[in-house]
Order: C-alpha cells, then structure tokens, then sequence
C-alpha cells in the first residue's frame, strides 16, 4: 500500500490560503514522481524565510522556497522525505510579476521543493530538473 502524506502549515492570517488544494497538489506530486512518505511544508513571512536563508545558506533577505531533504525511516517503515518552506509575500510577488494568482505560484514553489527532496538538484544536474520541471508543470498548465 502506498503511504503519502502531507503537512501544511500555516499561521499567517492573510492572504487566504487554500491549504486542502496545496497538500491536494502536493499529494499529487509524490505520486507522479513516485516517492512515498511524509512532507511538512511550512508557508511563513519574508521575516521568518530571511531568517532560515540566513542559517541555512549564509544569504540575506528572504528567497521564494527553501527544502530540507530527510530520509529517515521510523521503526514503522514510513519514511520522511523532508521539509519544504515557502515565503508567502515573495511568492505573492512573484505570482503578480508572472501574471497569475497565488494558488498558482504555491504549487510551481510546492512542485519545485519536492523535485529537491526527491534528489533533483538544479545547480549540479546539468538541466535534469529543470527539464523534469517544465514537463511536470506543462502536464497540470502551470
């Protein structure tokens, strides 16, 4: 049986978050890459996104979304796969700059952590997930 999960948190009190569509997509995701386990994701300010990618990469300011691969396996067999933290107000902009609503702009940040917690790494794979990217996003219209 396949064991999926995903964790959304988020206290922000605005802007509306469709957070059952999010872990929907995210749901989704897994599958289609075929991964199996559990993902927390976490949507924070530009506050709290500048802060981890200052201690986890030595930059300032906030950036758009930041993974955490795991792994781990609990004694019961289900694994972790892994962490993934979005800045709500970058992806905000992001999603004005782009044209296209937040929802949108959540699930592309959504899609492209979970490629990093499957093991995909943009700055070493020679275009490898970039190119799995564009085809996942061309296969929901994003």
């Amino acid at each position: 049986m396949t064991q999926r999960e995903v964790r959304l948190h988020c206290r922000l009190p605005k802007p509306a978050i469709p957070k059952e569509e999010l872990a929907a997509f995210a749901l989704d995701v897994l599958g289609r890459l075929n991964l199996e386990g559990e993902v927390g994701v976490k949507l924070c300010s530009d506050a709290t996104m500048a802060a981890y990618n200052r201690k986890f990469r030595g930059k300032m300011g906030p950036t758009d979304v930041l993974s955490f691969p795991d792994g781990v396996t609990d004694p019961e067999g289900g694994r972790y796969l892994g962490d993934i933290v979005i800045s709500v107000p970058v992806a905000a902009r992001q999603a004005k700059e782009a044209g296209h609503g937040l929802a949108a702009e959540l699930k592309l940040l959504l899609l492209h952590g979970i490629l990093h917690l499957a093991g995909y790494d943009h700055e070493t794979d020679g275009g490898t997930m970039r190119r799995k990217e564009r085809a996942l996003r061309k296969e929901w219209g994003i």
